[in-house]
C-alpha cells in the first residue's frame, strides 16, 4: 500500500486522488492479511489527509482452543500525513509541532500505508479473539481440542476439601 504523492503535493490545497485497495498487509499476528476498499488522499497545507474505508480479513488464534481463524472487520480511518521535503524546492521541511507521532511522507513524497493499516487493525481485533461464540477450548488435562473431539480423560475426583460443597450442589439440583 505505497502511493507516490509527488504530483499531488505540487497541486493546490484541496486537490484529491482516489485509489482502490485490494492488497495484503502484515496484520496483528504477523500473518498475511487482506485489505479491500478505497483510499482518498486530499492535499492540505502541510501535507495530505488520508481517508480510507477498508474491509479487513485478518488471521487470528482463538484464545480458548488456539486454532487459527479468519476475522472480518470494517475499518474507517482518517489520518493527516506531513511532507518531510518541499516538493518544489527539494529542501527538508520541519513538520508542524502537532505532528509528533503522526505519519510522514518519505523523501520521495511516498506514502506507505501498511504500518497505518496494521496499527488500525490492531485496534479492531478483540482482546480475546474466539473462533466461535461457544468455543469449548482445550481439555486442561490432555490438551484435546474439545470442539473437534470428546476428551478421553477420566473424570477427575473432587478434592476432599471441596467434597461437602459438591454434596450441597447435588442436593440443590434434586
Amino acid at each position: 500500500m505505497h502511493y507516490n504523492l509527488a504530483q499531488l503535493l505540487k497541486e493546490p490545497t484541496g486537490s484529491t486522488r482516489d485509489y482502490e485497495v485490494d492488497e495484503s498487509f502484515t496484520g496483528p499476528e504477523d500473518g498475511s492479511d487482506r485489505a479491500q476498499g478505497w483510499v482518498k488522499v486530499i492535499r492540505t497545507h502541510h501535507g495530505v489527509l488520508v481517508r480510507a474505508k477498508l474491509d479487513l480479513r485478518v488471521k487470528l488464534s482463538c484464545s480458548r482452543c488456539i486454532s487459527q481463524f479468519e476475522y472480518g472487520s470494517e475499518l474507517t480511518m482518517e489520518e493527516e500525513c506531513f511532507a518531510t521535503v518541499d516538493p518544489e524546492t527539494g529542501r527538508k521541511v520541519d513538520p508542524p509541532e502537532e505532528a509528533d507521532g503522526v505519519a510522514h511522507l518519505d523523501a520521495q513524497h511516498g506514502l506507505d500505508m501498511s504500518e497505518l493499516v496494521r496499527q488500525y487493525a490492531i485496534t479492531e481485533v478483540p482482546i480475546k479473539p474466539l473462533c466461535r461464540d461457544k468455543c469449548l477450548g482445550l481439555c486442561t488435562e490432555c490438551g484435546a481440542n474439545l470442539n473437534e473431539e470428546k476428551c478421553k480423560c477420566e473424570a477427575s475426583s473432587i478434592d476432599p476439601r471441596w467434597e461437602s460443597l459438591a454434596e450441597l450442589l447435588t442436593e440443590r439440583l434434586e
